[in-house]
Order: C-alpha cells, then structure tokens, then sequence
C-alpha cells in the first residue's frame, strides 16, 4: 500500500470513529433525557423563586433644561433695578440658575450613593455632547416609587438652589439700601451745610450794610456780584432775603433724586421664590411600564438553559464513570 492510500484510510478511520463518538453522545443523552428533563424542570423552577424573591428595580426618568425667562422674571427684575444697565442678562441669569442645579443634583447623586443603602440617581446628557438638557434617572423597588421618589429629589434641590439666590439677592438688595441711604444722607448733609453757609455770607452782608448805612439796594444786577459785594444789595433787600433763605429748600442736584429713585424702586421689590424655578421640565418623571430587572422571560430561559447543560453533564459524566476501565 501506498503512502498516500494508507493515508486515505487513516483519515476514514479517523472521521469514521468520530461519528460513531457523537452519535454514542446523542443516545447518552437520549437514554438520560429523564434526568436531563429533571434538571431542567428544578432549574426553571429555581428561577421562578427567584423572580419571587428577587428585588424589582424599576427606572424613573426625567429630562431638565434651561428655565423659561417667565421662571426667572422676579429675580431678572432684582437685578435690573439693582444693577441698572451693568445687570446680567436674561441667558446670564438662566445658565447661573440651572448651573447651580446641576451642581447640587450632582452632589445629592454623590451622596445618595455613598450612604448605607445606596440609592441610584443618574445624572447624564440628554443629548450627547451638549451640555443641556440634561437626564435624570432613579431606580428604586417599584414604579410609582421611582416615580415619586425622582419628582421630591428634582423638586428639593429645585427650593434648596432658588432659596440659595433669593437670599443672595436679598443680601445685594440690603446692601444697596444701606449704600443708597448712606449716599442719600451724605448729600442732604452736604447740601445743608451749603446753605448753612449761604446764610452766613447774607447775615455777614447785612451787617456791613447796616454799618454802611445802605438800605435800598446800590445794583441793577445782583448776579454779578461776588460774596464781599454783596452788602451793596441793602439791608432791606439782604433781611427778606435770609427770612426766604432759612425756609428755603436744600439746593440738592439731579444725583440725589436719581439715588431717592432707585432707593424706593428697590423697597418696591418682593421676594417670590415660590414662583422662580432653577430648571424646566422637557421631560415629567416618567412612570416606567417595564423594569429592568429581573427579566422574566430571560430568567426562565437561562434557568432552561442551564438545567439542560448541567442535566447533560450529569448524564454523560455517570455514563463515563461507569464505563471506565482502569488500565492494568
């Protein structure tokens, strides 16, 4: 024979034996199908108590943006009366907000996280690679759980970041009054010693005009005259003029009324934190229909699967165990 007809049949043999090894395989298995059935009916069976006993995790989400202008209006108009044409802009004053929300809702995530009994809120974009709107998700045993549980979250670092900038606000607004008043009274001292100092200079003309024995006035136009001139008006003239002078209003300029202004446009202002919100739903907390797990139909055909697999193990392991021939 050949080298290569002995090689024919060396490769026939060879594949002959392996059919004969796998068709001895399928009638293992077929002669065991009770056991293997067996264990695959105790699998099932343990899945199903494991779905009875398994905890239900159920996700809420929500998507959150940027708030509405109407959302912020109260504390827009703060800082525009406080800060007039060097106020923040609306979309300043929308991102400072929600910035300040995301920060927090992280933070809380953070801390729900490492407490004794972890709870799962996620914090991701919405859209990836922008920054807003933004997703928020929470899981928990139930749907209306997650549900409500995800709406208290959102809605307490809602109050905790609006209180957190009303009282900013408040502070600024405090602030100002005590600087417009401060300014306010600066200005009433300053324009009554200016006519503290009138009166002194009429009072000093009047005297060297009754010493000059000058009583009708010596000038057509007095506004021409200068503080040491001034007695040349008359002692008639000077001593109507002090009576009018002392009742006469202090000579305050533009300032000061501008200052009075916004002083009162700032004591009209009202704090409304329960009508400012730091974000706006795109998307309410949703109440989930299906929960991630633990899967029913997956559980039970992974039970099946691996009742099958060990079933099938245990019949071919028995089947070689007892077929085994120690070698002499």
């Amino acid at each position: 024979m050949n080298p290569d007809n002995h090689n024919m049949v060396k490769n026939h043999t060879g594949s002959t034996q392996e059919s004969i090894d796998l068709i001895d395989v399928i009638v293992q298995l077929w002669n065991g199908k009770v056991t293997i059935i067996a264990f695959a009916v105790l699998a099932i069976i343990l899945a199903v108590i494991y779905l009875f006993v398994a905890k239900e995790k159920w996700t809420s989400e929500a998507i959150v943006t940027l708030p509405d202008s109407g959302q912020i209006a109260n504390y827009n108009n703060g800082m525009n009366v406080l800060y007039g044409p060097g106020a923040p802009t609306i979309v300043d004053i929308q991102n400072r907000f929600f910035g300040r929300f995301n920060s927090a809702i992280s933070a809380l995530s953070e801390q729900l996280d490492n407490q004794e009994k972890p709870e799962k809120l996620t914090i991701e974009e919405s859209v990836k690679g922008q920054p807003v709107p933004l997703k928020v998700s929470y899981v928990s045993t139930s749907a209306a759980e997650a549900q409500k549980t995800l709406t208290t979250y959102i809605q307490q670092i809602n109050k905790r970041v609006v209180t957190e900038l009303d009282d900013d606000l408040k502070t600024s607004i405090n602030s100002k009054v005590e600087d417009l008043n401060v300014d306010l009274a600066t200005k009433e001292k300053i324009a009554q010693e200016k006519k503290d100092k009138r009166l002194e200079i009429l009072n000093q003309a009047l005297i060297v005009a009754q010493q000059s024995n000058i009583k009708n006035t010596l000038v057509q136009q007095a506004e021409t005259l200068s503080e040491d001139t001034l007695f040349v008006l008359g002692s008639d003239a000077l001593s109507a003029t002090i009576k009018n002078e002392a009742t006469r209003p202090l000579p305050l300029d533009e300032s000061y009324f501008n200052a009075r202004q916004t002083l009162l446009a700032i004591n009209a202002l009202k704090s409304k934190p329960e009508t400012t919100y730091a974000f706006r739903y795109v998307m309410k907390p949703s109440l989930p229909i299906r929960r991630d797990s633990p899967k029913k139909g997956l559980t039970l055909v992974l039970g099946a699967l691996v009742g099958l697999i060990l079933g099938s193990g245990v019949v071919l392991g028995r089947n070689a165990l007892r077929n085994y021939k120690p070698v002499v």
